[in-house]
């Protein structure tokens, strides 16, 4: 194999196509802290390795991951010394000292300015590790573990790669797996301007921001920072760069060929073409005037002022790491009488770590098994809008009735509390309303999805006992999920599809609204048709040795296409 050396400050370092791996020669480089002051490589004579760990302040995987990296410090003591590096442009220095207090980061962070080091070493992503020896030169590169990806969290890590990549260097044994594929983001670096640029941010690329990120990317939302701003976008265009035309963002997984939906938040390619085009001119800002209008974003609830608030009954700690099971809370309305809503919206207290919300009713003055069944009200997910009703239509919720909250939460690295809420907006039309809003679910309860099996097939129907239109359509399946079909069969035997899911996530739980009500006669039969992967090969996958049953919690498995509908009230 044939290397070629690299300089890294001083430190020849040899690459090669499989990856960085150094010969042995002593290294240097001297890079400032949070404070300012220099720290030099050589300071830190006694540790038999050191890892590098590239950071960045608002990357959820490299933040996750601050954990474990904190439990190996331990674990190894004074054989290893574990150093940050924050290489992303236009990151102050102040910003990063913040999130070292923040996330209490156990380690020493150097900010990487011009992302030198990053670029002699190779670095590309965040929470990317370098492990040095003794004679600091690398002898594994990629990442910690493989517990955390872009569409999945596991409670443990399938295989320990860098503790592994440790023990045998420690052992002195050569190192078995010297490189994998670290998940991160992209360490975004300085991009220079080119002359006479066609494309500006002030005219074209803002637009497209605020159409297709401003919903998810701004204070208080559910995005994990702000693109408000020219320098909220520039700093971070080499992940938009990635996850725009790989369409993981905006995030929509709706088959354009059928349905026609209000929410879409598909990129036409023409726009993504407009926004590459810029980025490759060194993402030129142009002239203020060109700026489209300060967008004017509601604070607080989305829905307005709500007439009646409900929250959790008592604060919740999310500890900083793991998966945390589902948790609910029950509350009583104590409503003296029937109660139409137009608006419910469930509200976070804590958006960085709530992960979906959902909260139905039921009625307890029922018998038991009646009161067991639950009624829908609304929901939160990441990207996903509150419950808003057509006017002239209601939903019910019946005196006396008490309110269920399904709390989902995500840990960030660091412990979190929350206490959420929901807001009830009051119908205030005619009664009784035109229309009365209901959802039923087209589920199959009695799945059983054997161990290893990568497509699973899983069928439920239901058939429209009377006239109704229908308004929206949200499937929902947990960590193996893998795809999702609508296809409704109408009394004269036509068949459509409604709606195809090609590529279920189950970290974006959306709901898709119709363009416009869709007319159902009495006897239409709704199918739905979902697969799920069990193997080794689905990362997501907790257990892939397990048969896996339906439950509530993400590593048990549930099939239920939602159906949001109205039928007239009767008058």
């Amino acid at each position: 194999m044939i290397h070629k050396p690299i300089l890294f400050g001083g430190l020849l370092l040899a690459s090669s196509l499989a990856g960085i791996f150094a010969r042995s020669v002593e290294c240097e480089f001297s890079l400032p802290d949070a404070s300012g002051h220099q720290v030099v490589l050589s300071d830190y004579k006694e540790p038999r390795a050191i890892v590098l760990f590239f950071m960045g302040t608002d990357c959820p995987l490299a933040n996750l991951y601050l954990g474990e990296l904190e439990r190996l410090g331990k674990a190894y003591d004074e054989k290893l010394q574990i150093i940050g590096i924050n290489s992303n442009a236009e990151v102050s220095r102040e910003t990063i000292a913040k999130h070292m207090v923040d996330y209490s980061v156990p380690f020493p962070v150097l900010q990487d300015v011009d992302a030198k080091v990053a670029d002699q070493l190779g670095a590309t992503r965040t929470a990317e590790v370098f492990l040095l020896d003794e004679k600091r030169s690398v002898r594994y590169h990629g990442r910690v573990d493989d517990r955390f990806g872009y569409t999945y969290k596991r409670e443990e890590p399938r295989r320990r790669d860098l503790q592994k990549a440790l023990d045998e260097l420690l052992a002195g044994k050569e190192v078995s797996m010297k490189e994998t594929t670290p998940a991160g983001c992209l360490i975004t670096r300085q991009h220079s301007e080119i002359a006479a640029p066609k494309v500006t941010y002030c005219k074209e690329v803002s637009r497209i921001i605020q159409k297709r990120c401003h919903e998810c990317h701004r204070p208080g939302m559910v995005g994990p920072f702000s693109l408000l701003s020219y320098k909220d976008v520039k700093k971070r265009i080499d992940m938009i760069t990635e996850v725009v035309n790989e369409r993981r963002m905006p995030p929509w997984h709706a088959d354009p060929r059928f349905g026609h939906w209000s929410n879409n938040r598909r990129m036409p390619q023409e726009e993504i073409d407009t926004l590459m085009a810029w980025i490759k001119a060194g993402a030129p800002e142009g002239e203020a005037r060109d700026l489209p209008p300060t967008p004017e974003y509601e604070e607080g609830w989305v829905i307005g002022k709500p007439d009646v608030i409900f929250r959790l009954p008592k604060e919740v700690t999310v500890k900083k790491d793991g998966v945390v099971p589902y948790l609910y809370f029950t509350m009583p309305t104590n409503f003296k009488e029937d109660v139409w809503i137009q608006a419910a919206e469930a509200r976070p207290g804590n958006r960085a770590v709530v992960h979906h919300i959902i909260v139905s009713g039921y009625d307890p003055s029922k018998g038991r098994r009646e009161s067991g069944r639950n009624f829908g009200v609304c929901g939160m997910a990441p990207g996903d809008p509150p419950l808003i009703l057509p006017p002239g239509v209601a939903r019910k919720i019946p005196k006396g009735a008490h309110l269920r909250f399904q709390m989902h939460y995500t840990p960030t690295g660091k412990e979190e509390t929350d206490r959420s809420e929901v807001g009830l907006i009051f119908y205030k039309g005619p009664m009784p309303p035109k229309g009365i809003a209901r959802s039923t679910g087209v589920m199959n309860t009695q799945l059983k999805i054997p161990a290893g099996d990568s497509d699973h097939e899983v069928k439920a129907s239901y058939t429209f006992r009377e006239d109704v239109r229908l308004l929206t359509l949200m499937p929902h399946m947990h960590l193996r999920g893998k795809d999702f079909l609508y296809r409704a069969t109408f009394p004269d035997g036509r068949e459509e599809t409604l709606l195809s899911v090609p590529g279920y996530d189950f970290n974006w739980q959306n709901t898709y609204r119709f363009a416009k009500p869709l007319k159902v006669p009495r006897g239409t039969r709704i199918d739905c048709v979902a697969h799920f992967d069990n193997s080794k090969d689905n990362p997501a996958n907790p257990d892939p040795s397990k048969t896996v049953r339906w439950g509530d919690q993400t590593w048990e498995e549930m099939m239920i296409g939602w159906v949001g509908y109205v039928k007239d009230a009767a008058r």
